[in-house]
């Protein structure tokens, strides 16, 4: 940094604010080699330019910026901010849907703006890809649709693979909607009912609803692409034998 001089025919008012200006930007410089970021000048005019380094050289001060440079009088310069950056998330990994039916849970996937492993694994727990499964209360199908709701969405016929996963999908979507994006409070949704959810405030007090929202999310958030699971294996529930009945959205 070149030297910095004080020309004697300034006041001494003027003289004492330069030197704390020029001050302030000798503290600043110290960073300028290292800073990943760039800088704003704020000029006593309102005018601002946005720099990408400056050099003190007696009563001026050189900008640096893109395309070019500018000399300014240091006592015009009111102060300096720094470009607010904000490291970016890193992006989440895309899990790759392998499996019964993966590519009409792309589809649909794609079709109502849902994770694709979302959709998967409440069809694992809905009906771990048995696309014949019928609860006790006759929810229908790989996605579980009560009959009701299969009329409401048009479904000609629930154990079509195909129709049953968009009307799944369009349902999800809906509770989704219904709940402002809250994850867990649409499939507590799906699982027994938006009204229910309503009712109690949030994830209703019943160990299955709680069981499904609490098993679906972990493997969501783990990333993990769920597969058919063996008849018999122990300690596995699915939402068929106990479905509750779908509401209206």
């Amino acid at each position: 940094m070149s030297n910095i001089l004080i020309n004697r025919k300034f006041s001494r008012a003027t003289g004492v604010r330069l030197l704390t200006r020029i001050s302030v930007l000798a503290a600043l410089s110290l960073f300028a080699g290292t800073a990943a970021h760039a800088e704003y000048a704020v000029m006593r005019s309102g005018a601002r330019f946005h720099i990408t380094g400056y050099e003190v050289s007696g009563p001026m001060i050189r900008l640096h910026l893109v395309g070019g440079a500018v000399e300014v009088a240091a006592d015009e310069i009111l102060r300096f901010e720094p470009e607010e950056l904000f490291k970016a998330e890193p992006a989440k990994p895309t899990v790759q849907i392998s499996g019964p039916y993966a590519e009409l849970i792309r589809v649909a996937a794609a079709k109502y703006s849902l994770d694709p492993l979302l959709l998967a694994n409440v069809m694992a727990a809905e009906s771990n890809f048995n696309p014949r499964a019928v609860s006790r209360k006759n929810a229908q199908g790989l996605m579980q649709l009560m009959p009701e709701t299969s009329s409401r969405l048009m479904v000609k016929n629930p154990f079509d693979p195909a129709q049953n996963i968009d009307a799944g999908a369009a349902y999800l979507k809906q509770m989704l909607n219904r709940f402002e994006g809250n994850v867990e409070l649409a499939l507590a949704a799906y699982n027994a009912g938006p009204d229910r959810v309503v009712q109690y405030g949030g994830i209703p007090p019943f160990r299955e609803t709680q069981d499904y929202v609490r098993r679906i999310t972990t493997r969501v958030n783990q990333g993990t692409s769920p597969s058919v699971i063996p008849a018999g294996t122990p300690n596995v529930q699915f939402s068929a034998p106990k479905k509750s009945p779908q509401s209206k959205p």
